[in-house]
């Protein structure tokens, strides 16, 4: 069980973190999903603050196994409301999300696995 813990969550962190970057530095997918999703691209900074704030409470748990719970909810939070901008702007296309959502939501169940809820 430790073995699984460790991947998904160093799996889960990396991708997000990589994710929080893009929006950081204002690459060009997260601005082109920004403006298909008719989301302002002011939001881009607070929405990638948000993803790394999630990809180093994943990291935290390590440490202090609530932080890394709360923050895989988080990222659950964050991307059902990814999915909510998806089905407002009526795009269809949820290959990418469906990855992100997916890695979030198996970090939260194998903390919830290994360590319990609190």
């Amino acid at each position: 069980m430790l073995a699984l813990y460790l991947v998904v969550t160093l799996l889960a962190s990396a991708v997000t973190g990589l994710a929080a970057v893009a929006n950081l530095i204002g690459h060009d997918y997260p601005k082109r999903q920004a403006d298909n999703m008719r989301v302002p691209r002011s939001w881009m900074l607070p929405l990638g603050l948000l993803l790394g704030a999630g990809a180093l409470g994943l990291l935290a748990g390590f440490a202090v196994p609530a932080l890394g719970t709360l923050a895989a909810a988080g990222l659950v939070l964050y991307f059902l409301g990814a999915f909510a901008a998806h089905l407002r702007a009526r795009d269809y296309h949820f290959g990418p999300w469906g990855a992100f959502f997916s890695l979030a939501v198996a970090a939260l169940a194998v903390n919830l696995a290994y360590h319990g809820p609190w």
